[in-house]
């Protein structure tokens, strides 16, 4: 009867060790993001100096791979459905042009199919593009992305 038990609780622990793991993977993947430094660059159209993003090797050999993260849907066009929006490590009112982060913490989604607007965070998964010449753009965009958990 105590084998029956153990093997359950053992069960039970493993599943919480792979919840943590896997809030853990978020959290640094955002702090991965965060690691990069700004140099001041003259941009020729606006007549002054722009912050512009420095990614280390770390981050240079993420571009162009799979990655999957959680966060928040910034809609940017009413609360409906998307398939463009931006996509960040903080809540509404927290976010980057809320004034509560830097622009290290969101980024611009382009999903295959609608994902559908929620307050609650969502895991999606897409290909990793860095930014740093464009400045009407932010410095992160994810690819073909696809919701892999939340609602939908």
């Amino acid at each position: 009867m105590k084998k029956p038990i153990l093997l359950v609780l053992f069960a039970c622990f493993l599943m919480g060790l792979s919840v943590s793991e896997a809030h853990a993977q978020d959290t640094n993947l955002w702090k991965s993001l965060a690691n990069l430094t700004f140099k001041k660059e003259y941009d020729e159209m606006l007549g002054f100096k722009v912050d512009v993003p420095v990614f280390n090797d770390d981050l240079k050999a993420m571009a162009g791979t799979e990655i999957t993260i959680k966060g928040y849907i910034i809609p940017v066009e009413g609360y409906k459905s998307h398939t463009e929006f931006v996509f960040s490590a903080y809540p509404y009112n927290m976010c980057f042009f809320c004034g509560g982060a830097g622009p290290e913490t969101v980024m611009e989604v382009y999903s295959k199919e609608a994902i559908k607007y929620t307050a609650e965070p969502v895991t999606i998964k897409g290909k990793l593009e860095l930014n740093d010449s464009d400045i009407n753009r932010l410095i992160y965009a994810l690819n073909e992305a696809v919701l892999v958990e939340g609602v939908n």
